[in-house]
């Protein structure tokens, strides 16, 4: 791959996580013309995306990653992400100097740093780059990426992360890009219990409140949320991609990292309860909208 990343069909991709996220993401490399080798922890699944896009599959996070000139991650938690990245047959065990490594995990501003410095002492570039935009935004290739890292490295890797965002923005430093996607949980954390409540009041007051939500959502309340989640609220139905315990994984880091630089967040801490109480009802895999049944 040049330095510019504009050769991006003979540049050599591994694609580390194939959840609702990682599967289509990689996908959409795999349809823009990359060399793409795929690692998941469940091997049925790589075979799986194998059959569908081409490509092949690794044993390890390591042999996906041999000779491969951008190694791309999208797993669960910090726990996940560092042994994925770090671990013995992790990712830069097997990295070429020279290649970049990519995160798209939403993980903590200190996994993120971590891996950075590791990077660098194998002679491997680093970028954090969480995504927003849920499993259809994955689908559909409309997804917000935010960065942190170095510029040279971001330019060179960006074609390949335009296969699949619609946004792709260097926020700063290394922990940027997931200090960035703290924001937009804590933002998202307080818009749901908003509309949830907004909601329910409708129903309670007795008006028509896919009528109140077509109305409304042409003024100062419109909100994705309310465009996207708002009906299927009211009609209590939750099946959608992005699930109330990832949420709460979300809010957890966004509150550690609250307590180490000293924000407050009232809202994000009670909405964060709310939350446990949906999971208390057995809702840990609904979707974050959900939150309307505890109302």
């Amino acid at each position: 791959m040049n330095r510019e990343g504009e050769d991006k069909v003979s540049a050599k991709v591994a694609f580390l996580g194939l959840g609702v996220m990682g599967f289509p993401m990689a996908g959409h490399l795999r349809s823009k013309g990359y060399d793409v080798t795929v690692y998941n922890r469940s091997a049925a699944k790589a075979e799986a995306w194998v059959r569908k896009h081409g490509g092949k599959s690794a044993p390890t996070p390591a042999a996906a990653a041999q000779d491969r000139d951008l190694v791309m991650m999208c797993v669960g938690n910090d726990h996940d992400l560092l042994e994925v990245a770090l671990g013995r047959e992790g990712a830069l065990s097997g990295m070429k100097r020279g290649a970049i490594l990519v995160d798209h995990t939403t993980a903590s501003a200190d996994a993120a740093r971590r891996i950075f410095q590791a990077a660098k002492e194998k002679g491997v570039d680093f970028i954090d780059a969480p995504v927003s935009g849920g499993q259809a935004g994955a689908e559909n290739g409309k997804l917000t990426v935010m960065c942190g890292g170095e510029k040279a490295p971001f330019e060179r890797a960006r074609a390949a992360m335009d296969c699949y965002g619609r946004a792709v923005t260097l926020m700063g430093a290394p922990g940027a890009g997931q200090l960035t996607k703290m924001v937009n949980q804590i933002c998202i954390a307080g818009l749901v219990q908003g509309l949830a409540e907004g909601i329910a009041f409708a129903e309670k007051a007795g008006l028509d409140a896919d009528l109140v939500l077509d109305v409304i959502s042409k003024g100062a309340a419109q909100s994705w949320q309310m465009e996207n989640r708002g009906k299927t609220m009211h009609q209590r139905k939750f099946d959608f991609g992005f699930a109330v315990d990832w949420m709460r994984k979300d809010l957890g880091i966004c509150l550690d990292e609250a307590k180490r630089n000293g924000a407050s967040l009232p809202v994000t801490a009670l909405v964060d309860q709310f939350y446990g109480d949906v999971q208390k009802e057995g809702g840990k895999r609904w979707d974050t909208s959900s939150l309307i049944t505890r109302l």
